[in-house]
């Protein structure tokens, strides 16, 4: 049995084969979804990256050696099908496939580690030990078809707004944001750190004269956590610009992610329809509340909350059960914000920084940074880091450093939002937690 490709090629997807071309001789190519041989006749679903498409074989039309192959074909094998396209009411796309020609390039093991039909229902963790096959499933694939449609749109966004793409390492030195959530690595004679984000990087590029600057890129966080919207690997969507404060960037967060919504909503209505999910798109600007007023939603919903306090779980999701849908959250305490945050000039207990929340689920941090060499020396010392850990980054402030602003989006949390799910592991293709290091 021959597997390779030879003269073979596909000239139609399951998506392309419909009505329109009853009559032609068509190639499919694809992953035996399911097969019902019935004596007389033979169904065989065939699916690939579009959708699904009906080969028909009946024994009065179909040649005896055509039959015995379709009766060789396992689930999950992967096959190349030449045939005549006719109409078939209840078939997928209102069409089925006679069969006149048939090539197996793989034939697939059997029995399978699960089942991408989802008659037999498999929990998450045996899903993502076997995520090629999970990956098959029509609600797996909306997910990061989805996703990828995000990052499509978010690009031609930024490239709309002349922001201009960087990558950063992800191999540094030292902490981006102090603290302990770091994973130390072994580099040649010397300890190196995963990078926890590009934070320090792109301000450096401000001091460059790049003015707009964005990443999309991996970011590490050593954390203990074990949720289901917690991650140790993460894709962080970061932006930087030059001459604007908070106030500027969240307005180019908020147009961004209208622009996100609009596009998801009208480029993969099919996916959104395999998930059951819909995406409201707000009317007008997200709201705001300030911390301030966010201490007394909570207190006021029975969860204690101190002013000072970074928000609980229990305070994220009173706050989402009265704000609902996107909304930010601003002027946090200066003391539980990283060194680089710009604090208020009139009250320094207060600083320009800034989440977006969707619900109880925090998607977006963000601020107006420090510029001024003195001032980000001071707030270092004060978070009890080293200076002299941060040269490289610090003599960029020495040599003209504008005023800017930035901010970070979790790219896998938003894709949470865009498709409805509940686990932020369903919105990763390998996601990497406390316990999961494979595959």
């Amino acid at each position: 049995m021959k597997c390779l490709l030879n003269d073979w090629r596909r000239t139609n997807f399951a998506k392309t084969t419909t009505p329109e071309i009853s009559g032609e001789k068509v190639t499919v190519m694809g992953w035996v979804h399911e097969i019902r041989d019935l004596g007389g006749i033979i169904f065989v679903i065939i699916r690939d990256v579009t959708g699904k498409v009906q080969i028909t074989a009946p024994s009065k039309k179909v040649e005896s050696e055509i039959l015995e192959e379709l009766r060789k074909f396992r689930k999950e094998s992967v096959v190349a099908i030449k045939g005549m396209v006719q109409e078939a009411g209840k078939a997928p796309n209102g069409v089925e496939i006679i069969p006149e020609e048939i090539k197996i390039l793989n034939m697939a093991n059997q029995p399978l580690p699960m089942d991408p039909t989802e008659k037999v229902k498999a929990e998450i963790d045996t899903r993502l030990d076997s995520r090629f096959l999970d990956l098959r499933k029509d609600n797996t694939s909306a997910i990061f078809k989805i996703k990828s449609r995000m990052l499509h749109t978010i690009r031609d966004y930024f490239y709309s707004q002349e922001f201009i793409e960087i990558n950063t390492p992800k191999l540094v030195a030292s902490a981006t944001e102090g603290g302990t959530e770091l994973f130390p690595i072994t580099y040649f004679e010397k300890e190196a750190f995963l990078g926890q984000s590009p934070q320090l990087y792109k301000q450096m590029m401000m001091a460059s004269g790049m003015d707009k600057v964005f990443e999309i890129g991996q970011i590490f966080r050593a954390e203990e956590h074990d949720t289901l919207r917690h991650l140790n690997e993460a894709v962080s969507i970061d932006a930087e610009a030059s001459f604007m404060d908070d106030v500027d960037v969240m307005k180019i967060l908020n147009d961004m992610l209208i622009q996100v919504l609009n596009d998801i909503n009208d480029k993969c209505s099919n996916e959104l329809e395999i998930l059951g999910h819909e995406i409201e798109i707000p009317k007008k600007d997200f709201p705001k509340v300030t911390y301030d007023e966010a201490v007394d939603i909570v207190n006021s919903n029975d969860v204690e909350m101190e002013w000072g306090e970074d928000l609980s779980r229990a305070a994220e999701k009173a706050l989402g059960d009265v704000m609902g849908g996107f909304y930010f959250l601003t002027e946090w305490p200066s003391e539980i914000k990283p060194f680089y945050v710009m604090p208020y000039e009139n009250d320094e207990s207060k600083s320009h920084a800034f989440d977006l929340m969707y619900n109880n689920l925090e998607l977006s941090s963000g601020a107006t940074r420090v510029h001024q060499y003195e001032l980000l020396v001071k707030q270092i010392e004060d978070k009890g880091l080293n200076p002299a850990g941060f040269g490289s980054y610090l003599k960029a402030f020495e040599y003209g450093m504008p005023p800017h602003a930035g901010w970070g989006v979790g790219a896998d949390r938003l894709t949470m939002v865009l498709t409805g799910s509940e686990n932020i592991r369903e919105c990763v293709l390998f996601p990497r937690d406390r316990h999961r290091l494979t595959p």
